[in-house]
């Protein structure tokens, strides 16, 4: 018998699997990009548990295994901040991140009040890109961070209908 994917609140325990991870996610965006030293992959167990307890973690469990994760906070004027959604490599192409996508934009609304939802990517992750405009995502602006990196704002509005797959000419040329 299969074991289905499960998404639900993150908890202390989870901690290390999540950093665990996280960094095991990264490293492919961290080679795209040619910089090993972005955030994700330098933060410490310690900053983890203190964002566990600040904002909302939710994880993808296969029985035990963390699987998947995302994060999310919402600012004073309403606008939550989505980042770190993360889906295991053998896990991808299946749904889970815009089920874990979803279900961060559904538990922020209803338990912080979020009326708007950001969230950031690096410029040549073009299926991330795709995946968040296929979920009503529309980018805002791009941000360089080094001659190697920027980064590409995405926002949505709850209630907007989703635009469709595929990356606007303005950031495809970037890739």
């Amino acid at each position: 018998m299969g074991t289905s994917v499960t998404i639900s609140a993150a908890t202390d325990e989870d901690a290390e699997q999540i950093l665990k991870l996280q960094y095991l996610c990264y490293q492919s965006e961290a080679a795209l990009h040619g910089d090993y030293g972005i955030e994700p992959l330098t933060q410490t167990l310690g900053d983890l548990r203190a964002e566990l307890t600040r904002g909302c973690v939710l994880v993808a469990r296969l029985g035990e295994e963390v699987v998947g994760s995302v994060r999310g906070r919402v600012e004073d004027d309403g606008t939550a901040v989505i980042g770190k959604l993360i889906v295991h490599p053998r896990m991808r192409r299946h749904g889970l991140g815009g089920r874990l996508l979803s279900a961060v934009e559904e538990r922020l609304a209803r338990e912080r009040s979020a009326r708007r939802y950001r969230l950031f990517t690096g410029h040549r992750g073009e299926g991330g890109i795709r995946l968040y405009r296929r979920l009503g995502y529309t980018p805002v602006t791009t941000e360089t961070v080094s001659s190697r990196l920027s980064t590409v704002t995405l926002e949505k509005t709850p209630g907007c209908s989703p635009e469709g797959g595929g990356i606007s000419r303005t950031y495809a040329a970037s890739a």
